[in-house]
């Protein structure tokens, strides 16, 4: 067998290195139920070669939970024999059938092109969806490049919704009902799940959860849902678009903004909650959580707003707090305590209101740095902001249509349908569209970024030239989706400091390694958060906290090293990210929870290195 391939070597399968011709006529039902007809056959009678011979040497396989109970992506043939070898026997796959009718002829590009395919099947524990993408080779035959294969459904117990949803009438008894199933009173409302943090990670979790049976109970440290938006820069808006970010069960109505202010997005947080009859304890605060080292279960107190104390003992403890778990990273250098403005991080800045007649330095050229930046500019107010390094810079009205497409627009699929193709790149392929996408976003965004250039901005393009997608999965930072601060820059109403790095504070601001000052009467550090680890230790403990995998960035495959998956601590998890993230992946941790409580999943992953 070959040595196994590196992965972050990979190459898009073009025509011209496959060596192969896109013929003028394709029979595209034709060639993909041949090669799907083939790849069944083999499959169900565990035929790892005859699979193997389907695939392109450099194939990639994605499996979320289906085979695997974990996010793995396999690269070239001998990682997935290997894989193949491992689960395929153990997963029992079982009544594969091909949706022909959508098979799909793409060129994406003049050099690129295949069949897309959309399939389904069974496993021992549930039911499955993939997807392929088979192209042409040199020889004319057909072979995969890419499968992708998810875990749906656990067998017997679907989501209740829709036909499942409740059916009997409440006959006047539903308030009643739902406090006490708020207030988690009667051991029919204990729960089984305590989510800490109510935001959308927490609210997407929870939501999920309860329509798979599983009680959850969300406890949330402010005093309403959606504070975690509220309560931050008056001027933060979401920088991705609608469609990309709808929530699971009740997507945003068709007169929602195509960006929302964060206040808007908090009020529809807290609708969400009451809508879904979440139950969510605000004002509270776990203050004490202590595993049983042979159940497993989770020993809680929570305090709540009026000083009361609950004790409770779940199966499963999710973190849903946050990157940083709002640890604000904020930077010391020498002279703190001489200067006599006032130092501050982004994430305790409301409103440049607050800062009216003053001169301020904002360090950091990130998102939160320039959107920080552009408010005090439009409010009048004397801002520099302070670049320490590159940044990638692109317009979010040329960016997302070009990187989103047809996936994600008005009129577009479902959201579970363009989350089910998406989801099937993996990002180390993903980052190879990227680096096309951010050449073609570049000469769309030509005036912005002649003009960044030309007043000495360190402009970035990511890692291999791939934007923001792996600094934002790997670094979670380094990026800036443009919507007005840039411009300023280019104006010189936004000030720029790059040529020296940050020594220490002054009585009247700033000192730079090169000797050169800035003056400032406030400066706000847009410099972003801790390790995501970092909550999970100080609540649980020094112990427990050596166990933790690293949370957020990418492992060697290309995935999430321990959101939504394994933390290194057993029923401990962590749900964080974007709202898409949370849509896409509270439905992933919300099956793992459900399977453990049902007896299908007994926690064991698919652990051999790839």
């Amino acid at each position: 067998m070959a040595s196994t391939l590196d992965i972050k070597q990979a190459a898009l399968p073009t025509l011209d290195r496959l060596q192969a011709m896109l013929p003028d006529t394709v029979d595209t039902p034709g060639i993909a139920t041949t090669w799907f007809k083939a790849f069944t056959d083999s499959i169900e009678t565990v035929n790892v070669a005859g699979v193997l011979d389907l695939l392109l040497e450099d194939a990639f396989w994605r499996d979320i939970l289906a085979l695997t109970w974990d996010f793995r992506t396999l690269y070239g043939v001998p990682s997935i024999h290997t894989f193949l070898d491992d689960c395929l026997t153990s997963a029992g796959i079982s009544n594969l059938k091909l949706d022909v009718a959508n098979a799909q002829l793409q060129t994406p590009y003049p050099d690129l092109a295949w069949i897309q395919a959309v399939f389904t099947f069974d496993t021992h524990v549930g039911h499955g969806s993939g997807v392929v993408r088979i192209v042409p080779t040199a020889t004319g035959a057909w072979k995969a490049h890419a499968i992708s294969t998810y875990l749906e459904e656990l067998h017997g117990h679907p989501e209740n919704t829709g036909l499942l949803r409740e059916q009997k009438p409440n006959h006047g008894k539903w308030h009643s009902k739902r406090q006490r199933e708020i207030n988690c009173e009667g051991p029919e409302n204990q729960p089984k799940v305590v989510i800490i943090g109510g935001g959308q990670a927490g609210l997407e979790v929870a939501a999920r959860l309860k329509y798979l049976g599983v009680k959850a109970l969300v406890v949330e440290r402010q005093p309403r849902v959606g504070n975690q938006w509220r309560t931050r820069y008056e001027a933060l808006c979401l920088h991705d678009p609608v469609w990309h970010d709808h929530m699971p069960y009740l997507p945003f109505p068709l007169t929602w903004p195509v960006y929302a202010p964060a206040p808007k997005l908090a009020d529809w947080l807290e609708h969400y909650a009451h809508t879904l009859e979440l139950d969510v304890w605000t004002s509270s605060e776990v203050t004490s959580a202590k595993q049983d080292p042979k159940t497993q279960q989770w020993a809680l107190e929570i305090k709540r707003g009026d000083g009361a104390k609950r004790t409770f003992v779940v199966n499963h403890l999710i973190f849903a707090v946050g990157l940083g778990g709002g640890v604000m990273n904020m930077p010391s250098y020498p002279g703190t305590e001489d200067f006599q403005g006032k130092a501050v991080h982004s994430g305790q800045f409301t409103t440049a209101k607050d800062y009216l007649g003053k001169k301020v330095v904002v360090v950091g050229a990130c998102s939160s740095g320039h959107d920080i930046s552009k408010d005090l500019c439009d409010h009048g107010i004397d801002v520099t902001m302070v670049q320490r390094g590159a940044t990638y810079v692109m317009s979010t009205k040329n960016g997302f249509p070009t990187i989103l497409g047809s996936s994600y627009c008005e009129g577009g699929p479902p959201p579970d349908v363009a989350d089910r193709i998406a989801s099937s790149f993996p990002h180390y392929l993903m980052k190879l569209f990227y680096a096309r996408y951010v050449q073609k976003i570049a000469e769309l965004d030509k005036e912005i970024i002649d003009g960044l250039e030309r007043v000495g901005f360190k402009l970035g393009w990511g890692v291999d030239g791939s934007g923001y997608l792996l600094l934002a999965f790997d670094r979670a930072g380094g990026f800036y989706l443009d919507v007005g601060a840039s411009q300023l820059i280019i104006d010189g109403k936004i000030k720029l400091k790059n040529d020296s790095q940050i020594s220490r504070f002054t009585k009247t601001g700033l000192q730079f390694e090169d000797g050169s000052t800035l003056d400032a009467d406030m400066v706000v550090f847009a410099t972003g958060y801790g390790d995501a680890r970092q909550p999970l230790r100080a609540l649980l403990g020094d112990e427990v906290g050596d166990k933790l995998n690293r949370i957020w960035g990418l492992d060697a495959e290309g995935e999430i090293y321990g959101a939504w998956r394994d933390t290194g601590v057993p029923r401990l998890y962590v749900m964080m990210g974007s709202l898409a993230m949370c849509r896409i992946h509270s439905k992933h941790l919300a099956l793992q929870i459900k399977a453990i409580e049902e007896g299908v999943f007994d926690g064991q992953r698919y652990s051999v290195e790839a």
